[in-house]
């Protein structure tokens, strides 16, 4: 049976109630979800988070981006970040477009796809986007059609949004820079730093460009050893003077292979290297936090044996510390991370003998 509008009941009931003396009223006779259609307002339940999603790239996720605070050069590793954890349903920044200090933004904004919202500083040293952000933020959630929210700011004044979305069972990604507070940061689900994944992306960039400019170098090099070699005359017909002139053109090329052979060393120590680890002055999270979180979670989530599955170890360290991320410590992977620590020993264990998938375990070396 389809649904049934509020007119149609009424008519129904006018109805009854001129044929018959006494009609009983239709509440006690529709059954409970019909009950609904009485009145105007009708309540839809939420699904909680694990019914609504059984994967991270089936969630719908709203990016919101404080452009008074965030510079545009993070526009794609923004979206790359939020876009690698489901569907962008909403894409909006926040600023004052009639000043000249977002004119860098303007371009990012046509070449992804960004919807501006304009908000002007009622007051002069005082933006008025944070609180327009906040509002939006609140209308979207009680849509109900979201899964996930990604709130690009490196301000604190976000911190209870934050809190408050989670506690709707909205799982929420916060970036910013290395500066934002740390009350911020953990009131995020995930939190990534943008200035070190731009200067990892920057310095990979140059990576790849002096390699190349290397490869080059080493190709004109092998021409020039080729040539001089071909070009090369009998001592029999050779005049000596021509002779001392090749013997001063071949001289280059004996000591060539040699720079072509550290070059192909360097090659190869390059292609290991992918990320360099962070800096000294890093203001985040540092390596001796997430080792001594890393001990505690394998001394209380190991096994009788003492192994902890590697994607459990991933997880609640995800959980305590919302802004890890291998990357700022030189490693794509989060296993070769673990393995690189030397407190971990690792096993690999086969599903069966014709599969392909291994598991990897860890456990605490015994001091």
């Amino acid at each position: 049976m389809g649904p049934i509008s509020n007119a149609a009941l009424s008519m129904v009931c006018f109805a009854l109630n001129a044929n018959m003396p006494y009609a009983p009223p239709l509440t006690s006779t529709l059954p409970p979800r019909q009950k609904l259609l009485q009145g105007a307002h009708i309540h839809c339940e939420r699904r909680p988070f694990a019914e609504r999603t059984q994967t991270m790239e089936d969630m719908k996720i709203a990016v919101l981006i404080d452009a008074e605070n965030i510079s545009s050069k993070y526009a794609s590793i923004i979206l790359q970040e939020a876009s690698s954890m489901g569907n962008l349903i909403y894409k909006r920044i926040y600023g004052n477009w009639t000043t000249s200090t977002l004119n860098s933004w303007k371009k990012e904004l046509l070449d992804n796809a960004i919807q501006p919202i304009q908000q002007y500083s009622n007051t002069v040293g005082k933006n008025s986007s944070d609180s327009a952000l906040i509002i939006d933020a609140m209308d979207l959630l009680y849509q109900k059609r979201l899964d996930a929210f990604c709130i690009v700011s490196s301000d604190s004044d976000f911190t209870r949004l934050a809190s408050r979305l989670r506690e709707s069972e909205m799982f929420v990604l916060g970036m910013g820079e290395q500066k934002t507070p740390r009350a911020f940061i953990s009131a995020c689900n995930k939190f990534v730093y943008l200035d070190l994944l731009h200067k990892a992306n920057t310095d990979a960039a140059k990576g790849k460009k002096a390699k190349c400019s290397r490869k080059k170098q080493g190709d004109q090099a092998s021409a020039r050893s080729a040539k001089s070699a071909t070009g090369t005359i009998s001592p029999k017909t050779e005049d000596p003077a021509k002779a001392r002139n090749h013997s001063y053109e071949e001289k280059p090329s004996q000591h060539q292979p040699q720079i072509e052979q550290k070059t192909t060393v360097k090659q190869e120590r390059d292609t290991h290297t992918e990320y360099e680890p962070a800096d000294e002055d890093f203001n985040g999270l540092d390596i001796i936090t997430v080792e001594t979180v890393l001990r505690e979670i394998a001394e209380e989530f190991s096994g009788d044996d003492g192994w902890i599955l590697s994607s459990s170890l991933g997880a609640r360290l995800a959980r305590r510390l919302p802004d890890f991320d291998t990357r700022n410590f030189g490693f794509k992977k989060f296993v070769p991370f673990i393995e690189s620590l030397s407190f971990f020993e690792s096993k690999s264990v086969r599903e069966s003998e014709n599969s392909g998938v291994k598991t990897v375990y860890f456990r605490l070396i015994e001091e």
